[in-house]
């Protein structure tokens, strides 16, 4: 059945998150929480992506995920998209546990990165794609990429909100990276899109190196 894995995921989002509106300690059980991972819970960097903080939290994830996997689908097959979700997952929470481990009390729930990781696969397979903001105004989606990554750098800078900035960035790279192994020859065919892609990810960690996050 086509799309059957993309169908099967948004479902568990769906149950899980739902179940966790309406349960405040199922939440707390299995939501990113950097002290609990750091005692053991490692499970936690996984069931925190099946979480969301409201409907409209989970709506957007969930919208996002439904106009890129097919993307990466068709290019790369459901398997490798999978791979991808699921690798892009875990890379936004191991950089999250290393840009937050010593804030025990430091707490994420979202399948941003995951769906961060596919939106980045999907521009590097499919580079001309157009967005509409709002519905409305036409971007390039390797614009819309590179300048939420850029504004991702803002917020972990400015920690003036509740959004797991760093899970984005580390799907971004988890996406970029499973992609480009799993089809090296996009170095050669989209190059420019190649570098122009790894760019906020170079300033990210250049800020980190500098002490500036």
């Amino acid at each position: 059945m086509e799309n059957l894995f993309l169908f099967a995921i948004i479902l568990v989002n769906v149950l899980f998150s739902s179940k966790g509106f309406n349960d405040e300690s199922f939440f707390r059980k299995y939501q990113f929480h950097v002290g609990s991972i750091r005692a053991g819970e490692q499970f936690r960097m996984v069931t925190s992506a099946f979480l969301h903080v409201d409907i409209m939290h989970l709506a957007f994830n969930m919208l996002t995920l439904w106009f890129f996997a097919p993307v990466v689908c068709s290019f790369l097959g459901d398997l490798s998209f999978v791979l991808i979700y699921f690798g892009s997952l875990i890379f936004g929470s191991l950089l999250t546990m290393l840009f937050h481990k010593e804030e025990y009390s430091y707490s994420a729930v979202g399948a941003s990165g995951a769906v961060t990781g596919v939106l980045y696969s999907a521009i590097l397979l499919k580079p001309d794609m157009m967005l509409g903001i709002f519905f409305i105004i036409p971007i390039p989606a390797y614009l819309f990429g590179i300048a939420y990554l850029l504004y991702s750098i803002y917020g972990m800078k400015a920690k003036n909100d509740n959004i797991g900035h760093t899970a984005h960035f580390g799907g971004a790279i988890g996406g970029y990276a499973i992609t480009l192994l799993k089809e090296p020859m996009l170095f050669e065919q989209h190059t420019l899109m190649v570098i122009l892609l790894a760019i906020p990810i170079i300033i990210l960690f250049v800020m980190a190196k500098m002490g500036k996050l």
